[in-house]
């Protein structure tokens, strides 16, 4: 098979059919995006905190670092109810933590959350290339702007009735966010624990009942995922872990380090940070506020007061009490230039799926070397 040549690439005119996760608060920088989108993937911008004119400027950030097709991530979620007393609690909870790093404590006082309707204004203005979303289905007026504005649109279905329902909007991909997948949850139909499925089972339930091609996303890191992801009927496969340790990615150093210490188990879901589950590497303030997780009030009210906490953390270098967005597969996060790694995924993919040379795995483990390839190992020493 032609593993780069599918439906994805042939409709954004990109080399691969690998997409950057957006990815908020900080890791997800124009830079990335753009470098991404440069060697042959689909760079994503993860929008749905800017306000519009805020984006209008990130996105020409990205123009001028690229002309390759990109994508813009917004939230497609209805306005947020402002809920006094949820909001009182989560500065309650959250001011002896800011008493440790000296802040006052009460938090500023939310700022307006950005206007869906008004961001894709922009999107359909700047005439982006894609636009991918979550939490929700645009209007469907707003689906037929941007069909005919030639913008190609990609929403996150995390179970099988979301998925149903994004088709039967006219969305021309479909992301598949399986449970292992760093950041948000995409969940909009359901409880949140009906968005766990594993993306091993979701891509092959996805494709199996879906004319729309289906992009596999969670727990993909390398080549092989990339392949696997092919193998079971998807399109595409989008990454977002695995480029958190680039260095144009704007993960603070610590954050980084953490990530390749962690492991399969280092991860948990949260909503302290967003008031939105997602998936993040566990720390203090993700445990010590667990008994919470009912209490705050929704996205992204609780981002904006959890912001300052982040900032003043990052500032000083303190994982405590930073938001550390991370899918289960962090520990193999490699610290190389994005295009390098797209490189090194691209060509993976094609041994494994192209019948090309065996692409052999570099073993981790020094007390377990490989054997040499020129020699066959004795079978009575093979564990």
């Amino acid at each position: 098979m032609n593993w780069s040549q599918t439906p994805l690439t042939e409709r954004l005119g990109i080399r691969y059919p690998l997409i950057q996760a957006p990815m908020t608060g900080g890791p997800g920088t124009p830079h990335l995006t753009a470098a991404v989108s440069n060697a042959g993937g689909l760079g994503s911008l993860a929008g749905s905190c800017l306000q519009p004119e805020r984006l209008r400027q990130a996105i020409a950030e990205v123009r001028a670092l690229t002309d390759r097709p990109f994508a813009v991530n917004l939230a497609a979620t209805a306005p947020t109810r402002i809920d006094g007393d949820r909001i009182a609690r989560a500065r309650e909870l959250l001011a002896p933590y800011r008493a440790e790093l000296g802040l006052p404590p009460e938090p500023p006082a939310p700022p307006e959350p950005p206007d869906f309707v008004e961001q894709l204004d922009v999107v359909l203005n700047e005439k982006v290339p894609a636009l991918s979303f979550s939490f929700g289905v645009p209007d469907t007026l707003y689906l037929e702007l941007l069909r005919d504005a030639g913008i190609a649109t990609l929403g996150t279905a995390t179970h099988l009735l979301e998925a149903i329902v994004l088709e039967e909007s006219g969305v021309d991909f479909i992301i598949a966010q399986g449970a292992e997948a760093g950041g948000h949850r995409g969940t909009f139909i359901g409880h949140p624990e009906q968005g766990l499925v594993g993306t091993l089972t979701l891509t092959p339930l996805l494709t199996r009942h879906l004319r729309a091609p289906i992009v596999a996303a969670g727990g993909i890191m390398d080549g092989r995922g990339i392949a696997a992801a092919r193998v079971l009927g998807a399109a595409g496969a989008q990454m977002g872990t695995a480029f958190l340790a680039c260095p144009e990615s704007g993960a603070h150093p610590a954050y980084k380090a953490l990530l390749s210490q962690g492991s399969e188990i280092a991860t948990t879901l949260s909503r302290v940070f967003t008031g939105r589950y997602g998936r993040v590497l566990r720390n203090r303030l993700v445990d010590d506020l667990r008994a919470h997780e009912a209490e705050w009030p929704g996205f992204p009210l609780q981002l904006f007061l959890t912001e300052e906490l982040g900032q003043v953390a990052a500032e000083r270098g303190m994982t405590d009490f930073m938001p550390l967005w991370a899918g289960q597969g962090c520990h193999l996060c490699e610290a190389r230039p994005a295009a390098a790694l797209i490189a090194g995924w691209a060509e993976q993919a094609a041994a494994l799926l192209e019948g090309g040379e065996h692409w052999r795995p570099v073993r981790r483990d020094p007390a377990r070397p490989e054997p040499p390839t020129d020699e066959v190992p004795d079978p009575a020493c093979v564990i």
